[in-house]
């Protein structure tokens, strides 16, 4: 069942993240930097921020009250200035449960309740997202840094225009 997250969502929000954020990009092992990074964003205060500033929207993929996925939107977003719709600003999966179509069901979700064109941002090495990404018809429309304390880490931007329309044809 996919359901707009409440605050007492934020502690499995936060291990979710955790874990998912680690399993895709951690790919070489834990370091000072990952580290840092893990620990001074997926705080209580960060969840608590999305909960409660309008131009963000948490929802959560919950089965028999555990929680398998999140994806946060930011209305307010934009790429470069250009219409490409709001941004999935996240969109994690617990790892035993990707390719089961529970991504795509949850963007489907955001997409018939705020819009069906949006972009995201991922990092150019997560090649399973960007495949899963361009086999729902997402495009390649540039690049932008993401910081990892002093390093710089490119991240592909990805839009899709009438998701809806695509992925049921």
């Amino acid at each position: 069942m996919i359901r707009e997250a409440t605050q007492s969502d934020i502690i499995n929000l936060r291990v979710l993240c955790i874990q998912v954020w680690l399993h895709s990009y951690a790919k070489e092992g834990i370091r000072d930097e990952i580290s840092h990074f893990i620990l001074d964003t997926f705080t209580n205060d960060f969840f608590e921020q999305k909960l409660n500033k309008s131009k963000y929207k948490l929802y959560v993929y919950e089965k028999d009250n555990h929680l398998l996925g999140c994806v946060i939107i930011n209305l307010k977003s934009s790429f470069e200035n250009k219409i490409n719709g709001y941004e999935v600003d996240t969109l994690y999966v617990q790892e035993h449960f990707q390719g089961s179509g529970l991504g795509k069901e949850m963007l489907l979700h955001v997409a018939r309740k705020y819009g069906d064109t949006f972009w995201l941002s991922t990092w150019v090495y997560n090649t399973p997202a960007i495949a899963f990404y361009k086999h729902l018809g997402f495009v390649d429309i540039g690049e932008i840094k993401f910081k990892l304390g002093n390093e710089s880490h490119e991240n592909r931007v990805l839009a899709v225009k009438n998701i809806l329309v695509k992925v049921n044809k």
